[in-house]
């Protein structure tokens, strides 16, 4: 995700309901999957490998258990890069990595 996204909740719904509406939205397949859980077993967390569109990709996130039901309180999607690759990258997105981070310095 761009540095300068966020997404709550009901936007996100709003911008993905076309996609779903087709029938098929994302088409990500679990790799690897951990999940862990508090002693209450009301919250969980987790870590999983994806492999999308996009490549290898991460998500983690947590959920709680509210009425006797899961649901998903926070998600991260993080594209994977592998570490020998990471210079290339870098080089990549600098510029507009720079211009991201002034943006966000200003608005502090």
């Amino acid at each position: 995700t761009d540095a300068s996204e966020n997404w709550p909740k009901q936007e996100f719904e709003t911008y993905s309901k076309p996609h779903f509406a087709k029938g098929a939205a994302w088409n990500f397949k679990m790799l690897e999957r951990n999940i862990y859980m508090d002693e209450s077993k009301e919250v969980i967390w987790f870590d999983e490998l994806l492999d999308t569109w996009m490549g290898i990709c991460r998500g983690s996130g947590v959920i709680i258990v509210e009425n006797s039901k899961f649901k998903i309180k926070h998600y991260v999607l993080s594209l994977a890069i592998p570490n020998d690759d990471i210079q290339k990258v870098i080089d990549a997105t600098s510029e507009n990595n720079a211009i991201a981070l002034k943006n966000i310095k200003l608005a502090l």
